[in-house]
């Protein structure tokens, strides 16, 4: 599958703003990457809204699981210095009304970047700015604490943190919350959700019975399956548990976010 240029058709309808989801943990390997790909699908395909997946790990996971890579190796950092539009750098995925902003090497440069530049609020400027042609915008970021991801935290209106299903889940999503709290006075809502999740697994299902009111994507073979695919899981199985699960949680997402209005 590959991208070409933005497929864009203008504005987002005037009936709602734009909404800014981050993805977002302090540890890798807990899913970020693959609920960022999967929930912005559900966004575009399954309500209908005009999104933008941005890349912001160095991985560039969120790009190469609908088979697209960045046009070049210095181009986010031009983005956050205003050298360049990211509308330069958007793609059109194979999805109507789901475009994509990769990432590329110089991410690893852009939280030192923002720190000298001394503009605490670029990123939120940014997507303000990208709010003119998107009504939901999704931001994949990197498994860290500096710079950029309290950047992200005064950019976001919601907070997704996926958690793998342990004893520790609860203390990590603890470490997140006091992150978060410490970046901005008024922090965005913040939903834990457990990723992975194995049921037959014991300290799966005491996880699970710990924090019974967490949203909950169940491990599954076909997730793994969409980077050998390059397609989200709902294109690829859309009758799966994974699929169900991430379209009930977006689902839930979505009306929370049109509650604001």
């Amino acid at each position: 599958m590959t991208g070409g240029s933005s497929g864009r058709s203008g504005p987002p309808d005037a009936s709602g703003s734009c909404a800014t989801i981050a993805i977002y943990s302090v540890k890798g390997g807990v899913g970020k990457t693959t609920f960022s790909a999967n929930l912005a699908w559900c966004c575009a395909v399954s309500s209908g809204h005009r999104t933008l997946l941005w890349d912001l790990d160095a991985a560039g996971g969120s790009g190469f699981l609908y088979g697209l890579e960045a046009k070049g190796s210095r181009l986010a950092e031009e983005v956050f210095s205003r050298e360049r539009s990211p509308d330069a750098l958007i793609q059109h995925t194979a999805w109507a009304n789901l475009d994509i902003l990769p990432a590329d090497e110089s991410i690893r440069a852009v939280d030192a970047q923002l720190a000298q530049i001394g503009k605490r609020k670029r990123l939120a400027k940014l997507t303000e700015e990208l709010a003119g042609t998107y009504e939901r915008i999704v931001l994949d970021c990197p498994p860290v604490i500096n710079e950029l991801s309290a950047q992200v935290v005064r950019a976001a209106d919601l907070v997704i943190v996926p958690l793998p299903p342990s004893p520790l889940s609860a203390r990590a999503f603890d470490l997140v919350v006091r992150e978060i709290a410490g970046n901005t006075k008024r922090h965005p809502p913040i939903l834990p959700v457990l990723s992975m999740l194995d049921m037959r697994r014991a300290l799966h299902r005491q996880a699970h019975e710990a924090n019974p009111s967490w949203p909950s994507i169940p491990y599954a073979s076909v997730v793994e399956q969409c980077a050998v695919h390059q397609q989200p899981v709902g294109a690829l199985a859309p009758s799966s548990p994974a699929a169900q699960a991430f379209g009930r949680l977006w689902d839930a997402i979505d009306r929370k976010l049109a509650e604001r209005h």
